[in-house]
Protein backbone atom coordinates (compact mmCIF):
# COMPACT_ATOMS: atom_id res chain seq x y z
CA UNK A 1 0.00 0.00 0.00
CA UNK A 2 1.16 3.64 -0.78
CA UNK A 3 -0.22 6.88 -0.04
CA UNK A 4 -1.24 9.10 -2.56
CA UNK A 5 -0.94 12.40 -3.60
CA UNK A 6 -4.25 13.39 -1.41
CA UNK A 7 -3.65 11.82 1.44
CA UNK A 8 0.67 13.00 1.46
CA UNK A 9 -0.82 16.48 1.07
CA UNK A 10 -2.68 16.13 4.41
CA UNK A 11 -0.57 13.97 6.39
CA UNK A 12 0.82 16.13 8.86
CA UNK A 13 -1.83 18.20 9.17
CA UNK A 14 -4.22 15.66 10.06
CA UNK A 15 -2.28 13.68 12.56
CA UNK A 16 -0.64 16.82 13.84
CA UNK A 17 -4.25 17.77 14.93
CA UNK A 18 -5.40 14.26 16.42
CA UNK A 19 -2.45 14.77 19.32
CA UNK A 20 0.90 13.59 17.72
CA UNK A 21 4.03 15.39 18.24
CA UNK A 22 6.60 14.88 15.92
CA UNK A 23 9.54 16.57 16.87
CA UNK A 24 9.15 15.00 20.50
CA UNK A 25 8.48 11.59 19.14
CA UNK A 26 11.84 12.05 17.12
CA UNK A 27 14.11 13.22 20.57
CA UNK A 28 12.27 10.35 22.49
CA UNK A 29 14.16 8.17 19.64
CA UNK A 30 17.32 10.00 19.48
CA UNK A 31 17.44 9.25 22.84
CA UNK A 32 16.79 5.85 22.72
CA UNK A 33 19.62 5.42 20.45
CA UNK A 34 22.24 7.46 22.33
CA UNK A 35 21.63 5.44 25.35
CA UNK A 36 22.83 2.87 23.60
CA UNK A 37 25.08 4.49 21.21
CA UNK A 38 26.33 7.19 22.82
CA UNK A 39 28.42 8.87 19.38
CA UNK A 40 25.64 8.04 17.31
CA UNK A 41 26.08 10.71 14.30
CA UNK A 42 24.35 9.24 11.42
CA UNK A 43 21.07 7.87 10.78
CA UNK A 44 18.52 6.61 8.03
CA UNK A 45 14.72 6.57 8.17
CA UNK A 46 13.23 4.01 6.65
CA UNK A 47 9.76 4.59 5.77
CA UNK A 48 10.27 8.69 6.23
CA UNK A 49 7.03 9.31 4.70
CA UNK A 50 6.76 13.16 4.77
CA UNK A 51 9.76 13.58 6.57
CA UNK A 52 8.06 14.70 9.87
CA UNK A 53 10.78 13.26 11.88
CA UNK A 54 13.92 13.81 10.04
CA UNK A 55 12.86 17.46 10.41
CA UNK A 56 14.49 17.16 13.58
CA UNK A 57 16.81 14.57 13.39
CA UNK A 58 18.66 16.75 10.71
CA UNK A 59 19.18 19.09 13.90
CA UNK A 60 20.30 16.74 16.48
CA UNK A 61 22.89 14.27 13.64
CA UNK A 62 25.46 15.23 11.25
CA UNK A 63 24.56 13.13 8.71
CA UNK A 64 20.51 11.99 8.33
CA UNK A 65 18.97 10.17 5.05
CA UNK A 66 15.37 8.73 4.41
CA UNK A 67 14.03 6.05 2.21
CA UNK A 68 10.71 5.99 1.35
CA UNK A 69 8.28 3.81 -1.12
CA UNK A 70 5.51 6.37 -2.15
CA UNK A 71 6.34 8.43 -4.42
CA UNK A 72 3.68 11.25 -3.25
CA UNK A 73 5.05 10.99 0.61
CA UNK A 74 9.16 10.86 -1.13
CA UNK A 75 8.15 13.97 -2.89
CA UNK A 76 7.04 16.05 0.03
CA UNK A 77 9.87 14.69 2.07
CA UNK A 78 12.21 16.28 -0.83
CA UNK A 79 10.83 19.42 -0.80
CA UNK A 80 10.50 19.92 2.99
CA UNK A 81 14.22 19.16 3.44
CA UNK A 82 16.18 20.06 0.07
CA UNK A 83 19.50 19.08 0.83
CA UNK A 84 19.01 15.55 2.35
CA UNK A 85 19.09 12.55 0.63
CA UNK A 86 15.25 10.75 0.41
CA UNK A 87 15.89 8.02 -1.64
CA UNK A 88 13.18 5.96 -3.61
CA UNK A 89 13.20 2.03 -2.18
CA UNK A 90 11.55 -0.81 -0.59
CA UNK A 91 12.59 -1.54 2.40
CA UNK A 92 12.21 -5.78 1.74
CA UNK A 93 15.79 -5.02 -0.47
CA UNK A 94 17.13 -1.80 -0.48
CA UNK A 95 20.72 -1.55 -0.39
CA UNK A 96 22.25 1.96 -0.32
CA UNK A 97 25.66 1.09 -0.12
CA UNK A 98 27.25 2.87 2.83
CA UNK A 99 25.99 2.28 6.86
CA UNK A 100 25.14 4.32 9.88
CA UNK A 101 25.11 4.88 13.47
CA UNK A 102 21.01 4.43 13.66
CA UNK A 103 18.45 3.25 11.41
CA UNK A 104 14.36 4.19 12.48
CA UNK A 105 11.35 2.83 11.24
CA UNK A 106 8.25 4.36 12.33
CA UNK A 107 4.28 4.78 11.70
CA UNK A 108 3.72 1.28 11.97
CA UNK A 109 5.26 0.57 8.35
CA UNK A 110 6.20 -2.61 8.64
CA UNK A 111 2.80 -3.41 9.26
CA UNK A 112 2.08 -3.20 5.55
CA UNK A 113 4.69 -6.45 4.88
CA UNK A 114 2.73 -9.51 4.01
CA UNK A 115 4.81 -12.56 5.68
CA UNK A 116 6.60 -13.12 8.31
CA UNK A 117 9.46 -14.06 5.26
CA UNK A 118 8.67 -10.33 4.52
CA UNK A 119 9.23 -8.95 7.79
CA UNK A 120 12.42 -10.68 8.40
CA UNK A 121 13.94 -9.57 4.90
CA UNK A 122 13.12 -6.19 5.75
CA UNK A 123 14.54 -6.08 9.54
CA UNK A 124 18.22 -7.92 8.24
CA UNK A 125 18.06 -5.21 5.07
CA UNK A 126 17.70 -2.68 7.88
CA UNK A 127 20.03 -4.05 10.21
CA UNK A 128 22.61 -4.49 6.67
CA UNK A 129 23.04 -0.96 6.78
CA UNK A 130 24.28 -0.83 11.00
CA UNK A 131 27.53 -0.27 11.80
CA UNK A 132 28.42 -2.73 14.77
CA UNK A 133 26.81 -1.25 17.69
CA UNK A 134 24.48 0.67 15.97
CA UNK A 135 20.97 1.13 16.71
CA UNK A 136 17.73 -0.32 14.89
CA UNK A 137 14.13 1.21 16.33
CA UNK A 138 10.79 -0.49 14.64
CA UNK A 139 7.70 0.90 15.85
CA UNK A 140 5.39 -2.17 14.93
CA UNK A 141 1.70 -2.58 13.62
CA UNK A 142 -0.79 -4.08 16.24
CA UNK A 143 -0.03 -7.85 17.46
CA UNK A 144 -2.78 -10.05 17.00
CA UNK A 145 -4.02 -9.92 20.51
CA UNK A 146 -3.73 -6.47 20.98
CA UNK A 147 -5.87 -5.35 17.68
CA UNK A 148 -9.06 -4.27 18.36
CA UNK A 149 -12.11 -6.23 15.76
CA UNK A 150 -14.44 -3.26 14.20
CA UNK A 151 -12.41 -0.52 15.56
CA UNK A 152 -14.26 2.82 14.48
CA UNK A 153 -12.14 5.64 14.61
CA UNK A 154 -13.34 9.39 13.80
CA UNK A 155 -11.35 12.73 14.44
CA UNK A 156 -12.62 16.55 12.50
CA UNK A 157 -9.96 19.00 12.18
CA UNK A 158 -10.98 22.80 11.61
CA UNK A 159 -8.90 25.56 10.28
CA UNK A 160 -10.02 29.30 8.56
CA UNK A 161 -11.81 28.12 5.75
CA UNK A 162 -11.30 24.65 5.52
CA UNK A 163 -12.92 21.95 7.89
CA UNK A 164 -11.10 17.53 7.20
CA UNK A 165 -12.67 14.67 8.34
CA UNK A 166 -10.79 11.58 8.90
CA UNK A 167 -12.91 8.72 9.76
CA UNK A 168 -11.97 4.49 9.75
CA UNK A 169 -12.66 1.09 10.18
CA UNK A 170 -10.50 -1.84 11.17
CA UNK A 171 -11.45 -5.49 11.36
CA UNK A 172 -9.49 -8.44 11.32
CA UNK A 173 -8.85 -11.02 8.35
CA UNK A 174 -7.75 -13.97 9.53
CA UNK A 175 -3.28 -13.16 10.24
CA UNK A 176 -4.06 -9.59 8.78
CA UNK A 177 -6.21 -6.51 9.26
CA UNK A 178 -7.91 -4.33 7.18
CA UNK A 179 -7.95 -0.23 7.87
CA UNK A 180 -10.20 1.76 5.78
CA UNK A 181 -9.87 5.22 5.88
CA UNK A 182 -11.90 7.93 4.33
CA UNK A 183 -11.52 11.76 4.03
CA UNK A 184 -14.14 14.29 3.35
CA UNK A 185 -12.75 18.00 2.91
CA UNK A 186 -14.83 21.09 2.66
CA UNK A 187 -13.50 24.48 1.66
CA UNK A 188 -14.61 27.22 -0.64
CA UNK A 189 -14.41 25.31 -3.64
CA UNK A 190 -17.39 22.45 -2.20
CA UNK A 191 -16.81 19.28 -0.70
CA UNK A 192 -14.45 16.12 -1.86
CA UNK A 193 -13.78 12.85 -0.68
CA UNK A 194 -11.44 9.94 -1.46
CA UNK A 195 -10.74 6.50 0.79
CA UNK A 196 -8.13 4.39 0.96
CA UNK A 197 -7.34 0.87 2.56
CA UNK A 198 -4.34 -0.94 4.12
CA UNK A 199 -4.03 -4.40 4.72
CA UNK A 200 -1.76 -5.39 7.30
CA UNK A 201 0.01 -8.47 9.16
CA UNK A 202 -1.16 -9.35 12.23
CA UNK A 203 2.99 -10.22 13.01
CA UNK A 204 3.21 -11.63 17.41
CA UNK A 205 5.44 -9.85 19.58
CA UNK A 206 7.58 -13.25 19.25
CA UNK A 207 8.18 -12.79 15.23
CA UNK A 208 9.36 -9.52 15.40
CA UNK A 209 12.00 -9.95 17.78
CA UNK A 210 12.96 -13.39 16.07
CA UNK A 211 13.51 -11.13 12.92
CA UNK A 212 15.91 -8.90 14.80
CA UNK A 213 17.70 -12.10 15.98
CA UNK A 214 18.02 -13.66 13.07
CA UNK A 215 19.42 -10.42 11.56
CA UNK A 216 21.87 -10.07 14.47
CA UNK A 217 20.60 -7.82 16.62
CA UNK A 218 19.64 -7.94 20.62
CA UNK A 219 16.29 -6.66 20.77
CA UNK A 220 13.84 -5.34 23.35
CA UNK A 221 10.14 -4.35 23.49
CA UNK A 222 9.99 -0.61 25.06
CA UNK A 223 7.04 1.72 25.75
CA UNK A 224 6.60 3.49 22.78
CA UNK A 225 4.94 6.76 22.05
CA UNK A 226 1.51 8.31 22.37
CA UNK A 227 -0.76 10.89 21.41
CA UNK A 228 -1.59 14.67 23.50
CA UNK A 229 -4.99 12.36 24.67
CA UNK A 230 -2.98 9.78 25.76
CA UNK A 231 -3.38 6.83 23.33
CA UNK A 232 -0.94 5.10 22.31
CA UNK A 233 0.61 5.01 18.34
CA UNK A 234 1.33 1.50 18.83
CA UNK A 235 2.04 -1.40 21.49
CA UNK A 236 5.43 -0.04 21.80
CA UNK A 237 8.80 -0.26 20.03
CA UNK A 238 11.15 -2.68 19.21
CA UNK A 239 14.75 -1.47 19.67
CA UNK A 240 17.90 -3.80 18.48
CA UNK A 241 21.54 -3.04 18.89
CA UNK A 242 23.64 -4.94 15.64
CA UNK A 243 26.29 -7.14 17.63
Amino acid sequence: MEYGPEHAELYDLVFRSRGKNFEEEARGLVEAVRSRFPGAASLLDVACGTGAHMETFTELFDHVEGLEYAPAMRETATRRLPGVPVHAGDMRDFDLGRTFDAVTCMGNAVGELGSHAELKSAIAAMAAHLVPGGVLVVEPWYFPDTFIDGYVGAHLHREEGRAITRMTHSTRQGDKSRLEVRFLVADSSGFRSFSEVLHSSLFTREEYSQAFEDAGCTVEFVPGFRLADGRPNSPGLFVGVRK
